[in-house]
């Protein structure tokens, strides 16, 4: 599990790719200071487990499916990318509760300066779409952030100069991919209404309701 706050920009140093996986091999500093094998580290927002560590660079394995379902695919020697250890029992929960598991990708369709804070727009699919609530919380590229608004095809964040300082967001430009985690609390809540891609209506009903109690 991880909360969203990245720890540091960590530097990819090979990507080498087989016809089943990928290898990345990231350079880094901060992570290194309690980080044993077999650890997840959150690249991207992606959680990866760290295969082999020497020195100040970590290797992890990334599986096909991973590629295809994040911009992971896109990096090579020399790009940056945003690094979060997996939460500690015993740390802060600052930001909100990130998997890992992205649910896709969106592409950035606008930026622009508001004052000192800088408002993206991203344009994603309806089927992370309907998970995005105004005020409610996303991972982009695993930063923990706070939806400020949304439209039919988009939503909007807008992040304060820290958070441009101390993650790889200030990198981007219009029309870049980025990786898109939903708030979990959403998947789950549907799934428990009854709800699916076939059948959107809930089978949680006034009679169901009343035959259990509620009423």
């Amino acid at each position: 599990m991880f909360t969203g706050i990245i720890e540091e920009i960590g530097t990819i140093v090979s990507v080498s790719h087989t016809p089943r996986e990928a290898r990345i091999v990231v350079n880094a500093k901060k992570i290194f200071s309690d980080l044993s094998l077999g650890d997840s580290v959150a690249v991207n927002g992606v959680c990866l487990t760290a295969s082999d560590i020497s020195g100040d660079t970590f290797t992890a394995d990334v599986m096909n499916e991973t590629f295809s379902r994040s911009s992971l695919s896109e990096l090579t020697s020399g790009n940056h990318v945003n690094l979060e250890r997996a939460m500690a029992a015993n740390g802060r929960f600052g930001g909100h509760i990130v998997a890992g598991h992205v649910d896709g990708t969106g592409i950035i369709t606008d930026i622009k300066k508001d004052d000192n804070a800088i408002w993206y727009t991203i344009k994603a699919d309806d089927e992370i779409l309907k998970y995005i609530i105004e005020k409610g919380s996303v991972a982009i590229d695993g930063i923990s952030l706070t939806v400020a608004s949304i439209t039919d095809h988009s939503f909007s964040v807008s992040i304060i100069p820290h958070t441009a300082k101390e993650t790889i967001l200030s990198e981007k430009a219009v029309g870049d991919k980025v990786n898109l985690e939903n708030d979990m609390i959403g998947k789950y809540v549907e799934k428990l209404l009854g709800i699916n891609k076939n059948n959107d209506k809930s089978k949680i009903t006034k009679d169901f309701l009343s035959a259990n109690g509620f009423i």
